[in-house]
């Protein structure tokens, strides 16, 4: 066994992966104040090829040191868009035909393994700010939760690593990882 290298990883040019067909799945940041944990989610948009990421509210926007730091070009390659509130893009979303999902542990949230996303069918789903989650207006809107059974100490996951987990299980149940 041996690591690949760059060529074979046969990796698209910005503007190919521009032109190709996205999965039908955006990621909504809701409020979310670490620079890092952006740039981290616009990496992992990229590498799942997802839609598009709204930053919302107080979220940084590109070009930001920390943002490109981490974001490793991908700031480049995936769409973007800002809403000056959450609220705004997910109604947007919604009339849109997007069903729009919270990934946060609430009332009625659904454990991620029992959650089974419909084919075909386009999905947004929401991560909240570092200390407060997902914003009660916004989580009135959406139409599901999921949350990440976790059996630790902790009740909760970095911002970018529940993106990560997430999108994994959306992308791997839509039959979309092959």
């Amino acid at each position: 066994m041996r690591k690949l290298s760059m060529e074979e990883l046969n990796r698209l040019t910005v503007a190919d992966f521009k032109n190709t067909q996205k999965f039908p799945l955006s990621l909504v940041l809701d409020n979310v104040r670490s620079l890092h944990n952006v740039g981290a989610a616009f990496r992992t948009a990229d590498a799942f090829a997802l839609e598009k990421i709204w930053l919302c509210g107080i979220t940084g926007r590109p070009p930001q040191r920390e943002i490109t730091k981490t974001a490793l070009g991908s700031t480049e390659s995936v769409t973007w868009e800002y809403a000056p509130t959450t609220v705004e893009a997910v109604q947007q979303l919604k009339a849109a035909g997007y069903v729009v999902v919270a990934v946060e542990q609430t009332t009625g949230s659904v454990p991620l393994p029992s959650f089974q996303p419909t084919p075909g069918q386009a999905y947004a789903l929401v991560l909240g700010n570092e200390v407060f989650g997902v914003d009660d207006e916004v989580l009135a809107l959406c139409d599901a939760a999921v949350e990440i059974p976790q059996f630790g100490t902790k009740h909760s996951l970095n911002v970018s690593i529940a993106a990560g987990v997430v999108l994994w299980d959306f992308i791997s149940k839509m039959g979309w990882a092959s």
